[in-house]
C-alpha cells in the first residue's frame, strides 16, 4: 500500500486495485480510518483533531486523490500529494 502523503503524524495510503467506492486509508498512531473520496464518509476511529485535518486535506486534494485512485486501479505509480500545512 503506497503512502501518498503525511502531515502532523498522519499517514495517507492508497491500495492498488482496491474495492469501490474510491477511498484512501489514514493512520494516526494506533488509529486507522477509511475515507470515501467522493463524500468524505469515514469508517473507523480517529481523534477529532486528526480527523478534522484529514477531512480538510481531502477537501483541498479531492481531484488529485481521484487521479491517484485511477492510477492505482491500473497498477501505475502513484503521485505524492502535498501535505496539509
Amino acid at each position: 500500500m503506497p503512502q501518498i502523503s503525511d502531515f502532523y503524524g498522519i499517514l495517507i495510503w492508497l491500495n492498488y486495485n482496491d474495492h469501490m467506492p474510491p477511498h484512501f486509508h489514514a493512520w494516526y498512531g494506533e488509529y486507522k480510518v477509511i475515507v470515501n473520496i467522493n463524500d468524505g464518509v469515514v469508517k473507523g476511529e480517529m481523534p477529532g483533531r486528526a480527523l478534522r485535518m484529514i477531512l480538510e486535506w481531502l477537501d483541498l486534494h479531492r481531484e488529485e486523490l481521484m487521479e491517484n485512485w485511477e492510477l492505482a486501479q491500473k497498477g501505475a505509480k502513484l503521485n505524492k500529494i502535498e501535505p496539509l500545512k
